[in-house]
């Protein structure tokens, strides 16, 4: 039997305890030394003190694992050791890398195999917040911790360290005892409905974690969803915030939104800032149950040095889209319970009465499932290419474009802003219509799916090649 959502709400009072970022790790631009990240299993725990440790699988002992922090335009050697008993491999989230370097296991790189190595080396372009995160069997690996923050600096940083604060939002399901519920991972029903939607969240892998702040002194707080399926609604305005960035690319000036919720998808990441104005706790509330949750507060002091606000964040380069010459692809979502229901076809082979619940494959893009031998569609380096999203099915889904930064154009016939913010991830609802543009300027083969990371694995994954 498992904890249910109102369980916790009830048993929290005392849980929170004084956080910290995750540990970090710097990357010296005149050294030659790789830093050293091994995949293995370890105990942690993630509920109250008094209760049990749960068996996750992490990077260096921990989840999150060690926060990588680096400037922008600087070479990155990362020595990667699995140390588990099975294959896999690391995904730089959001980074347009060289494909090589993507770690998409079967696309980008052979997984690596237990007991082997493997080294990443990439330049980080852009400036900004990105994670890292297992890429074989992701539904699996990264609802048991492999999981870590990629915090690339702007040339001469707006927000000192001591500022400038990384919060990795999880959210796992909790048995009674409030260990993972390992047994329960790879559930059809999960694959076929919304995804792995836990009942306890935790930041940087502690519950409800208190972040001592000096009032009257601007914080950067970058929030990133790695939940397997949880879509996090958050109201900034409840704790009076701003955002600043999305998806690691900065907005033109901080903006004061003014609608709530916020949904922040798996995979999304929202900069905020804000500026305490007095001793009082401020609450992060998570907002879809029936009351808000507070899963992280901040507590400002006194004695703070004010000073003035800090000036915005300056914009990374990326090239603007050519509506009027750009390939056009249409991609329709079909499948799961209660979607659309079309031919499938899987690994060449026709999908028929069991075959569904055999193979797990039970959704689509245009037809297909999973991976196909050839590319959704092909573009040459620099060509702009349009993507509308039709969902036929009755989720949301969050649909993550790997190596490349977008902008939405349209949202079911109506047309968004000219300069509606550089994302890397959007949510499409069911029955909606999202239309994405970018400029396909990473060669490579580079892949297109939803980060509810059950349905990437139930046949919501496909890929484009950039030649």
């Amino acid at each position: 039997m498992k904890l249910t959502r109102r369980d916790f709400l009830g048993s929290s009072a005392a849980t929170a305890v004084f956080a910290t970022v995750p540990l970090r790790v710097d990357a010296s631009p005149a050294s030659e030394d790789v830093l050293e990240i091994t995949a293995g299993s370890s105990k942690q725990r993630l509920y109250r003190p008094d209760y049990p440790p749960s068996d996750l699988w992490t990077y260096n002992g921990s989840a999150p694992g060690p926060e990588i922090r680096v400037k922008r335009g600087q070479r990155v050697r990362v020595r990667f050791t699995n140390g588990l008993e099975e294959p896999t491999s690391i995904h730089w989230h959001g980074i347009r890398i060289d494909n090589a370097m993507d770690g998409v296991s079967g696309l980008t790189q052979d997984a690596v195999m237990p007991g082997e190595e493997f080294v990443y080396e990439f330049v980080a372009p852009d400036a900004g917040t990105y994670w890292y995160h297992a890429h074989n069997r992701s539904w699996n690996q990264v609802a048991r911790g492999l999981y870590g923050a990629l915090i690339i600096e702007e040339d001469d940083p707006v927000f000192d360290r001591e500022h400038d604060l990384t919060l990795m939002a999880d959210d796992w399901l909790l048995d009674r005892n409030g260990v993972l519920d390992v047994a329960s991972l790879g559930s059809p029903m999960e694959w076929s409905h919304g995804g792995r939607l836990g009942n306890w969240l935790t930041v940087n892998g502690r519950s409800q974690p208190e972040f001592k702040l000096n009032a009257g002194e601007a914080y950067r707080l970058r929030l990133i969803n790695v939940s397997n399926a949880r879509i996090l609604e958050i109201d900034p305005n409840r704790f009076d915030a701003r955002v600043i960035a999305y998806d690691g690319q900065p907005l033109a000036q901080p903006e004061i939104l003014n609608y709530e919720p916020l949904l922040i998808g798996p995979a999304q990441r929202v900069d905020f800032l804000i500026v305490p104005k007095n001793t009082n706790p401020i609450l992060i509330e998570e907002m879809s149950g029936d009351r808000p949750f507070p899963f992280a507060s901040l507590r400002p002091v006194a004695g703070g040095e004010l000073k003035p606000e800090p000036a915005g964040l300056e914009p990374n380069s990326l090239p603007e889209p050519n509506l009027n010459r750009a390939m056009r692809f249409r991609l329709d979502m079909t499948g799961g319970a209660m979607g659309t229901v079309v031919e499938t076809v899987y690994q060449g082979r026709k999908l028929k009465g069991s075959d569904f619940s055999k193979t797990g494959q039970v959704w689509a893009f245009n037809g297909i499932a999973n991976f196909a031998a050839e590319p959704s569609f092909r573009c040459s380096r620099g060509e702009t290419v349009i993507i509308e999203t039709v969902n036929r099915t009755a989720f949301v889904h969050a649909m993550h474009v790997h190596g490349h930064h977008f902008r939405i154009i349209e949202r079911s016939g109506s047309s968004v802003k000219e300069d509606s913010p550089w994302r890397d991830t959007f949510l499409v609802g069911p029955n909606q219509i999202t239309t994405i543009a970018f400029v396909a300027d990473n060669p490579g083969k580079w892949l297109f799916h939803c980060h509810m990371l059950e349905h990437a694995a139930a046949g919501m994954t496909t890929w484009f090649d950039v030649v």
